[in-house]
């Protein structure tokens, strides 16, 4: 099962919080700038993501959201 993060990148601050705190290693720090100049996290591994929510709550910023990602074999089934 896969987890595809959100962040709002012009919310991040880059403080890191979030890569520090998740225990698959899942977020990391982009090398890109945002519009306020933080280099923002993102999801670089998702398919080890666990869904702790751990990250969102972290999040000083409120910027991190988490879903779910229905496969294609899941949608067919159902």
């Amino acid at each position: 099962m896969a987890y595809k993060h959100i962040i709002d990148n012009d919310r991040c601050k880059g403080c890191g919080l979030c890569v520090t705190i998740c225990p698959k290693n899942v977020l990391e720090m982009s090398e890109d700038v945002n519009s306020m100049g933080y280099f923002p996290a993102h999801q670089a591994r998702p398919d080890d993501c666990i869904f702790c929510t751990t990250c969102c709550i972290m999040c000083p910023d409120v910027a991190i959201t988490i879903t779910k990602v229905v496969e294609e074999t899941e949608a067919s089934e159902q």
